[in-house]
């Protein structure tokens, strides 16, 4: 069995991330969301559970996807979970630079552990969860942009206040 871990802190999940992980389910037996903890990122939108509950709602249609947290090495997951392969989505190349040296310290850590990219689809190159916060913030429309209930769950947060 395949089994491949799509990581990322999806603060909120878009289009392209659910792109990606439409792709990597019909390359690989079973696909791990890993919803991760970003150091980087100190205060994200939405908590890691919140996070968890939209990717599950939207990849509810996929039977072999699943989302899970994760707070650890993310090397240490895939070998928690059998996977061989981590599947990153790449927009350009300032992606590409940033994934392949993760991928080095992943290899490092995990030497199994193979990391497979998969280009944004065109209409999902220029959109970000950086930008799908600044659109919530300004009240903007979402469809376009993340799956249909996240946008739907957002729409009744903004309405309720």
């Amino acid at each position: 069995m395949k089994i491949a871990v799509y990581p990322g802190s999806f603060d909120p999940i878009t289009l392209g991330h659910l792109d990606i992980i439409r792709r990597a389910a019909a390359c690989f037996d079973k696909v791990y969301v890993c919803v991760m903890v970003n150091c980087e990122k100190k205060n994200p939108m939405f908590t890691a559970q919140q996070r968890m509950e939209q990717i599950s709602r939207s990849v509810a249609d996929l039977p072999n996807v699943e989302a899970e947290l994760w707070s650890g090495l993310l090397a240490d997951y895939a070998r928690e979970k059998g996977a061989a392969i981590l599947v990153k989505g790449l927009r350009n190349a300032t992606d590409f630079d940033q994934e392949y040296q993760m991928a080095a310290i992943n290899k490092g850590i995990y030497p199994e552990l193979e990391t497979v990219f998969l280009p944004a689809s065109a209409e999902y190159q220029h959109f970000s969860s950086t930008m799908a916060r600044e659109m919530i913030r300004y009240g903007q429309p979402l469809d376009k942009y993340v799956p249909a209930p996240v946008a739907e769950e957002l729409k009744k947060q903004a309405e309720n206040k």
